[in-house]
């Protein structure tokens, strides 16, 4: 094949089997993710392995019926144009560093100015001659390889910011200068490169991509972190998953408005956990943590999916119940709450070994018609019921009470 012998094409060959891999890997986690940084990952590596591929002469030698216009405009104008959409992918990553000037004006700037270049760059490769094709092929390099410093410059600001990860971004930017310097070497045809400079070019490019995509994802898992952590912060417990204060409120007061308007009773029930601490000082401060999502679960097996549950406070559970056939729904939750919660459980102490919990449990239930009643007052008799009772088995009755 022209231009490339057999030890390259094996080389190029290699690494673009391993940029169609990590292409693939995107893909997948996208589909299966369906995040838009997963989205990013996959385009990231999909275009700028694209013009990797161009620029060693892969694609030519593997399609030899491509036009040549088609090549050189591609080679001209996708190396700025991908390095646009890979800046402004950092630009996302980094975050709030953006609302640092010399960061924001690096990203903005750096885009802005290969976006203009990959057109003007099109423009003219479409315009020229044939013969003038190589002489934008320089200009197109010296611009990538110009192109790397604005993600430098951002991304070692991020790290004087604080931003640990950027440190791993900027041995991804070293990768990228090393790899636009091979890639763009290759071709312009340099003189006097041989197999090693091609291997260390195919290095460094799948390790860029490699490094580029983990720190992507990295970044996306960190940031979904904290927001299911803010998400708790707002109404949820972290221990158990379920609405605490307002949000608890918000949900046991719709379920009351939307019973009254079908002319139904709306139950709400409390069951109070009485010895909840009772292994602190034998299981340690997890043990509480143990035994709220261990009760969690029962009461959400014993319940199903369709009722409102929430935690009022550590100790006292809240569950609302809002449906047809009511009287006979509650009889039988309250059946298989009392089953359920007083049965003994394991519970992991410091040494690694397990020490028994039998919950001590009070149930009170509150019938409420009035759809202008006060979920907080509600929740709260309950809650005084369900303290009078002491569950030690699952035969004890449950208090109740109305509230018109």
């Amino acid at each position: 094949m022209p231009g490339m012998n057999t030890t390259e094409l094996v080389i190029w060959s290699a690494m673009l089997g391993a940029l169609v891999t990590l292409a693939s890997f995107a893909m997948v986690d996208a589909l299966i993710r369906r995040s838009i940084a997963s989205w990013r990952a996959f385009v990231f590596v999909a275009v700028t392995g694209a013009v990797c591929i161009l620029l060693t002469g892969l694609m030519q030698a593997l399609l030899p019926n491509l036009p040549q216009s088609l090549v050189h405009v591609l080679q001209n104008s996708l190396g700025p144009l991908a390095g646009a959409l890979s800046l402004s992918y950092l630009g996302l990553w980094l975050g709030r560093a953006t609302e640092d000037r010399v960061v924001r004006l690096s990203i903005a700037c750096g885009t802005l100015g290969l976006v203009l270049a990959s057109a003007t760059l099109a423009v003219l490769t479409l315009t020229s001659k044939p013969e003038q094709w190589q002489d934008l092929l320089t200009v197109t390099a010296l611009i990538n390889a110009l192109a790397v410093l604005p993600p430098t410059v951002a991304t070692v600001r991020a790290i004087a910011l604080g931003d640990r990860l950027a440190r791993g971004m900027v041995v991804a930017n070293v990768l990228l200068a090393c790899m636009v310097a091979g890639l763009y070497a290759r071709a312009l045809h340099i003189q006097g490169l041989g197999t090693g400079t091609w291997i260390l070019t195919a290095i460094c490019t799948v390790a860029f991509f490699m490094l580029g995509t983990y720190l992507g994802l990295r970044r996306d898992r960190i940031n979904r972190k904290l927001e299911r952590l803010a998400n708790l912060a707002q109404g949820n417990d972290p221990a158990t998953g379920l609405p605490r204060g307002s949000v608890l409120l918000s949900k046991v007061d719709d379920a009351i408005w939307r019973s009254a308007r079908m002319n139904q009773e709306c139950t709400v029930i409390c069951v109070y956990l009485r010895n909840l601490y009772e292994l602190a000082e034998i299981a340690g401060h997890n043990a509480d943590q143990q035994i709220l999502s261990a009760v969690s679960a029962r009461l959400r097996r014993a319940i199903g999916f369709s009722h409102v549950m929430g935690l009022y406070h550590p100790r006292c559970f809240v569950i609302v119940i809002s449906t047809y056939s009511q009287t006979r729904l509650v009889d039988k939750t309250m059946q298989r709450l009392r089953y359920l919660l007083t049965k003994a459980m394991q519970v992991s102490v410091l040494d690694d070994t397990s020490h028994p919990f039998v919950p001590r449990i009070g149930i009170g239930q509150i019938q409420v018609t009035a759809d202008n009643a006060d979920p907080a007052s509600v929740i709260e008799q309950a809650e005084r019921l369900a303290m009078t009772t002491d569950h030690a088995s699952g035969n004890t009755p449950s208090v109740n009470a109305s509230l018109a």
